[in-house]
């Protein structure tokens, strides 16, 4: 059987390994994807929803660049709701409900019909290696498939473990086996794998529910979408539901704790502190009286309801008393049972900012494998694997983005320099700078960057440049027009609620106002309307409105950008150093920040510790020249 040669082979089909391939295969590379089953491509394992604070922002970013999972969103959307709109724009963001069918439909043909990209099912027995570094993989079949670089991207499959009561199952998730082989390879290859969990909860049938009794919660009638080429609905738009828990159903969880695997001593992993089981918000907020329940629906063809808050492991019978305790849900039946999932995890501080792993070269790890969790945080990652491991084929520098521009630049930076002890995920308050990294310009932040890598095409960066004309027009044209005291402007002003006036002003000044809203300045004798662009709409009234904050964020990152880019030598022997811990030291070590500015980051490092590097970084400094 004569070997196969590939530049670029991704392994996986979920939500990073579709990135991956896809970027890759959109560089120009030849890049091969592996998947165990062709049917699970982009397939939604969990809850049927894209997006959230931090998670949103992170989608809008991947579309900037040229990603696929805004598109697939908004293809797949049954329901778009803007989250926090009664908050700054920092924290706004864009969530949908989708159709699992049609998702995962729409990213398997994009998959298929992408150009450079071959498909195939296999499942994988080994990595093969040489010299030190990674050349291709074995399959089950015995064929070995070569490739300058390899992405895995795993998901919860590595030796994956579900837990119903007492049960335990070996699967990636449910009816689907782990993967050993490739938890086996990572330990083979010397690299620090640990345990983590994760879980689901049980589905519900909902003609078996009581929707009467629920409250109702409809979505955005005019939404802002998540990709910047999409402006339309395309599917019948549904609503969710909310139920609630109660004393009962906290009681029956109390009496059956001892059956859950997590307090029982079965599961080892660490699970999300951010996304509970119903198991931990009942043992650890003993004093709250209820927990909101969202009760999202599955698609437009099936009647399968996801009920978002009650994730859990407990046994089948208690998981149907936890759900008929439930106002509305008296008479539910369940369709699957909720579960949890142990798997195997390499730790990312392994890993250099490219996601190529320090020990083993030609290797990339995105998505789960990486101690995260969520579709967005993989995509992410998926994303900039692919991106780096084409470039490395290319033998270019990768693509490092800083905190300073994107939440994906945060989310990698975290991981590499912090690590994980428990599943990563994506928040606002991860962001130094997130009135910058607002999800309203990630466009003018990383389509630039998308366009000059190749993943960007002509015809979209002409539109972003068109775009950019649009925006800067109306801003000059906002700066530069005047409103004057007038009966009619002043009555057409406290219409609105705000103040009338008394000398002329410029309508930038207007639209400062926190009354004053964007199609506000339609009312007056302005030409300045925005067709079907919401996006373009909130970028210019949020650039105006926080202008003053924004100058100052900018200030403050060209404050700290010295010590940010501040190279730490590699020969600076660390261990010479007097006045650092001898823990601050092994964490150096291990680490191995290339920059103060990710030194800063490592937990315990104190301002006085950052100070004796840079003095020993500047006699470093002085000692080369001496010796030019």
């Amino acid at each position: 059987m004569k070997a196969e040669k590939y530049e670029v082979l991704v392994v996986g089909g979920g939500h990073a390994g579709c990135e991956a391939a896809l970027a890759s295969a959109r560089m120009g590379t030849k890049t091969l994807l592996i998947t165990a089953n062709l049917d699970t491509i982009g397939v939604m394992s969990c809850n049927p929803s894209v997006g959230g604070v931090g998670k949103g922002h992170l989608v809008r970013e991947i579309d900037a660049l040229g990603g696929e999972m805004a598109k697939a969103a908004d293809f797949a959307s049954i329901q778009y709701r803007r989250l926090n709109t009664r908050k700054g724009p920092a924290v706004q963001a864009t969530r949908i409900q989708a159709d699992r069918t049609l998702y995962k439909t729409y990213m398997k043909k994009i998959i298929e019909s992408q150009q450079n990209l071959t498909v195939k099912q296999r499942l994988i027995h080994s990595l093969l290696e040489k010299n030190g570094k990674i050349i291709g993989v074995t399959t089950s079949h015995g064929e070995e498939i070569y490739s300058n670089c390899v992405v895995i991207t795993p998901g919860t499959f590595p030796n994956g473990l579900i837990h119903v009561g007492d049960s335990q199952v070996s699967a990636g998730r449910a009816g689907e086996a782990p993967t050993k082989e490739i938890a086996n390879s990572f330990r083979e290859l010397g690299l620090n794998v640990g345990r983590l969990k994760t879980g689901t909860p049980p589905r519900l049938d909902g003609k078996t529910i009581n929707w009467n009794k629920t409250e109702i919660q409809e979505g955005d009638k005019n939404p802002l979408f998540f990709s910047f080429v999409n402006f339309e609905i395309r599917n019948k738009q549904l609503p969710c539901h909310i139920t609630y828990t109660n004393e009962k159903t906290h009681e029956i969880i109390r009496k059956n704790i001892h059956k859950s695997p997590m307090y029982s001593g079965k599961i080892e992993g660490v699970g999300p502190r951010y996304c509970p089981s119903i198991e931990d918000k009942i043992v650890k907020f003993p004093d709250k009286e209820r927990h909101q329940i969202f009760l999202e629906p599955e698609g437009l063809s099936t009647y399968e309801i996801y009920p978002n808050g009650i994730s859990t492991s407990l046994p089948i019978d208690v998981q149907i008393k936890i759900v008929n305790s439930m106002v509305g849900l008296e008479e539910a039946q369940l369709m699957r049972p909720g579960y949890a999932v142990e798997y195997d995890y390499c730790d990312p501080t392994d890993l250099h900012f490219s996601l190529e792993s320090k020990k083993v070269p030609n290797l990339f790890l995105a998505g789960q494998v990486n101690g995260t969790t969520g579709y967005e945080e993989a995509a992410a990652q998926g994303l900039m694997a692919g991106i780096n491991a084409s470039l490395k084929n290319k033998n270019s520098d990768p693509l490092v983005l800083k905190r300073s521009e994107s939440y994906i630049g945060i989310l990698i930076d975290d991981l590499v320099t912090l690590g994980v002890d428990e599943p990563y995920r994506m928040f606002t308050s991860r962001a130094e700078h997130r009135l910058l990294l607002r999800d309203d310009n990630a466009d003018f932040r990383l389509t630039p960057i998308g366009h000059k890598i190749g993943l960007i095409d002509e015809k979209r960066f002409e539109n972003f440049q068109n775009k950019i004309s649009e925006y800067n027009h109306i801003m000059k044209k906002l700066e530069s027009s005047k409103i004057v005291p007038s009966d009619k402007n002043n009555k057409i002003l406290q219409g609105i609620g705000t103040a009338s006036l008394k000398k002329p002003c410029t309508f930038k000044e207007i639209l400062r106002r926190s009354e004053v809203v964007y199609d506000d300045l339609i009312k007056f004798d302005l030409d300045c309307q925005i067709k079907d662009n919401k996006i373009l709409k909130s970028l210019v009234e949020n650039e105006i409105k926080y202008e003053g904050y924004i100058d100052r964020q900018n200030q403050d990152i060209n404050k700290v950008a010295k010590l940010q880019e501040t190279l730490i030598p590699i020969e600076l022997n660390i261990n010479q150093i007097p006045g650092l811990s001898n823990e601050l030291k092994q964490k150096f070590l291990k680490l191995k920040p290339k920059t103060l500015g990710q030194a800063s980051r490592i937990s315990g490092i104190t301002p006085a510790a950052l100070s004796i590097l840079m003095v020993y970084i500047k006699k470093n400094e002085i000692s080369a020249e001496k010796n030019l």
